[in-house]
């Protein structure tokens, strides 16, 4: 059984930073790319970036690049996504994904931005 934990959301004001962690289990972490998406109330769910483990290659959605980094730690099984110069528009529940459609994703960690 996949399984996909967040930690590290909070309140956080405009240009502060958070790192989020994304704990997994039940899967080959190599055999997928690795991804955050995000849900703020009432919008689509909204992909952020993505990963592979395997290459570290990285993808980001324009909203995030340049503020956002994903990481992994393949050697444990863990995702990680700094996010710096936070803004309001940013609040939302983050989840991480075995996709970048966001199917199989975690319950998520709350992140909001306000001063």
């Amino acid at each position: 059984e996949v399984q996909l934990v967040e930690s590290g959301g909070g309140l956080v004001q405009p240009g502060g930073s958070l790192r989020l962690s994304c704990a997994t289990a039940g899967f080959t972490f190599s055999d997928y790319d690795m991804s955050w998406v995000r849900q703020a109330p009432g919008k689509a769910l909204e992909w952020l970036s993505t990963i592979s483990p395997y290459s570290g290659r990285a993808y980001y959605a324009a909203s995030v690049e340049g503020r956002f980094t994903i990481s992994v730690d393949s050697a444990n099984n863990m995702l990680y996504l700094e996010m710096n110069d936070l803004k309001n528009e940013d609040t939302a529940l983050y989840c991480c994904a075995t996709d970048s459609a966001g199917s199989v994703r975690g319950q998520g960690t709350q992140v909001t931005v306000s001063s």
